[in-house]
């Protein structure tokens, strides 16, 4: 078989195996080696809704995929041009996402007769049961070789057959010219206290790549060129880590101390264990017993001066309702991060969706209004925690930040911004009684904020608690007060439309079809953009960032396209809010529930149908 080394600007690797084989390291040091390298990337992790599912099974499958590039990568790519599957029901999960011309390794080891029946399939030969000879199998000893290659390093025979992951990692290291340094220096750190086990790894890892190049079933090798980007430094971030250096940024940019009281819950778990390495930055953060404790520790936080976040998921965030109506009453600063997963309940935790829309704008008892802000990619994350934080703190109000757990857990290039880039935050915290008497719920002429008055200041003495009050701070049950004081917080967070930036279109101002989306749909939808305009196509894409308020010129935007298709991934229910706040227009929608990111060709078959 003849070798070639094919140049391609693209490509698109897939890692899957047991929750306990290591794919979602695998595919991070991948990532990692690719971006320091200067590729542009992108990363969706996969992982298992069950958490201890049955070794060996499809409902234990857990994934990784990375698309590379020397261009603008926007999505993690739709089909895998590599997929490695560490067992048959690896293989079966994902044979769907290969190509006809996709390269498959397997570990041969596991394709034995107990294998091959806990995956479910009805015969010994699972590439002809899914149909797929025309790719290029390459079956490997993967398990094997790992043993052979450890054997006398002194390691149990678990370790051994744990260290699998990296002599797969090598295979692909040579396949795609990846260079390996990153990588032992990653070893070198993480196991630095065990010496056996960095040269184990290190090893095996060698032993991986120089298979690869010496057997013959690999026909080609690939070469990807470093991606052009604009000056500067630059790192690899997931979503979850850059919202909690947001978080932070704005914490240093008030000059308030960051204080973050949550409940682990997938996928946010991560930006509490992020805050909480960073005490030297006057972070602090409280891992509370349960989810309601979480965000009343938040309150009492803002009450007392700091910068007050709490982050949740889905049910969480359900759980938080009754207090987040508390901290909209008393009119506090408080950033609420949702990331979002699949399904009602407990649902399938470990995957994306965004159908929590709905009870981010109405999941309050009472009139309840919140400003709602979407993150669009992983290193947006970064901007839309820091412009929560400064409209929280500078209107005195709750802000809720949408992420999603296919941003969190996903991965791009991120150029390291200045600080002196980013705008001051100065909150209206009051320090002395500027009036005799103190009325604490008065209120700026232009942001309707009231003042941040501290507890323990001579003067600013005032009641805080759930009953309705007057703007003088006593409680009050006439329904007149109330009217009006429901009224003005409502217009409070109306009147951020003032200070939100204006709506943009990505491609021409007015055409035949207008996508529209939010949240981490974003590249997907791009992508389609592009792939429509190639086309000839008269299309063009509005992403919002800003949910509530929606941004002043919506309307203008609208207007230029004779159809509107919304496309996000739930049943319709950003499509259904622009139906109550612009009736004027009529919303096709492209929907998907299935725990699942958009394919590109979704999306473009959608718009091909309604023009």
């Amino acid at each position: 078989m003849q070798h070639k080394v094919i140049d391609t600007k693209e490509v698109v690797i897939r890692f899957t195996g047991d929750s306990g084989d290591g794919m979602q390291l695998t595919g991070t040091l991948f990532a990692d080696a690719s971006a320091l390298f200067g590729n542009d990337i992108s990363t969706f992790p996969d992982f298992p809704a069950e958490i201890r599912a049955p070794q060996g099974t499809v409902s234990g499958v857990s994934g990784f995929q990375v698309n590379i590039g020397s261009g603008e990568i926007k999505t993690p790519g739709d089909f895998c041009d590599v997929l490695v599957a560490m067992n048959p029901a690896a293989l079966r999960s994902n044979a769907k996402w290969t190509k006809s011309t996709s390269t498959i390794i397997l570990d041969s080891d596991t394709f034995d007769e107990k294998g091959i029946a806990k995956a479910g399939f009805k015969t010994m030969d699972p590439v002809t049961e899914l149909k797929i000879q025309d790719r290029n199998i390459i079956f490997a000893a993967i398990t094997s070789l790992t043993k052979e290659s450890l054997k006398e390093s002194g390691l149990d025979p678990k370790m051994i057959v744990r260290s699998k992951n990296m002599f797969t990692l090598g295979m692909c290291y040579y396949m795609f010219n990846r260079p390996m340094n990153f990588t032992f220096e990653y070893i070198e750190k993480k196991f630095k206290k065990n010496p056996a086990l960095v040269e184990a790894n290190k090893k095996v890892l060698q032993d991986g790549f120089n298979y690869a190049g010496n057997i013959h079933a690999i026909p080609n090798t690939y070469s990807i060129q470093p991606a052009k980007y604009e000056k500067g430094i630059y790192r690899n971030i997931n979503g979850n880590q850059a919202t909690a250096w947001g978080l932070l940024a704005a914490s240093e940019k008030s000059g308030r101390p960051l204080f973050c009281g949550s409940y682990p819950i997938t996928p946010a778990t991560s930006i509490l264990e992020e805050l909480a390495k960073h005490k030297e930055l006057n972070a602090k953060t409280l891992q509370c017993e349960d989810e309601i404790a979480g965000i009343c520790t938040s309150i009492g936080a803002a009450y007392a001066g700091s910068f007050a976040v709490t982050t949740t998921s889905g049910p969480g965030l359900s759980l938080k309702s009754e207090a987040l109506g508390l901290a909209m009453i008393t009119e506090l600063p408080l950033v609420i991060v949702d990331v979002q997963r699949g399904g009602p309940s407990t649902g399938i935790p470990t995957k994306t969706e965004q159908t929590d829309l709905n009870q981010a704008l109405y999941g309050r008892n009472g009139e309840c209004p919140i400003a709602v802000i979407a993150a669009h990619s992983p290193s947006h994350c970064f901007d839309a925690a820091f412009y929560s934080g400064k409209f929280a703190m500078e209107h005195m109000m709750p802000v809720m930040l949408l992420t999603e757990g296919f941003l969190g857990n996903g991965s791009e290039p991120w150029k390291i911004p200045s600080m002196s880039d980013y705008p001051s935050i100065t909150p209206p915290v009051l320090d002395k009684p500027d009036e005799v008497p103190y009325w604490p719920f008065k209120r700026d002429e232009e942001r309707l904020a009231r003042r941040w008055a501290l507890p323990g200041t001579v003067g600013l003495e005032h009641r805080v608690g759930g009953l309705e009050k007057n703007n003088d701070g006593t409680v009050s049950s006439d329904p007149l007060v109330h009217e009006r004081m429901v009224a003005e917080r409502a217009e409070k967070v109306a009147r951020l439309a003032n200070y939100i930036p204006d709506q943009k279109v990505i491609g021409d101002e007015s055409g035949d079809v207008l996508i529209v989306g939010w949240g981490g749909t974003y590249g997907h939808l791009y992508t389609a953009v592009k792939e429509l305009h190639a086309e000839g196509k008269k299309v063009s894409l509005a992403h919002f960032d800003y949910i509530f308020p929606l941004p002043k010129n919506t309307a203008d935007i609208f207007g230029k396209f004779k159809k509107i298709i919304v496309c996000e991934l739930n049943s319709g229910q950003f499509a259904n809010y622009l139906r109550t706040q612009h009736q004027q227009f009529s919303y096709h929608q492209c929907n998907k529930v299935q725990g699942q990111p958009f394919i590109v060709k979704e999306i473009v078959d959608a718009v091909n149908a309604i023009l």
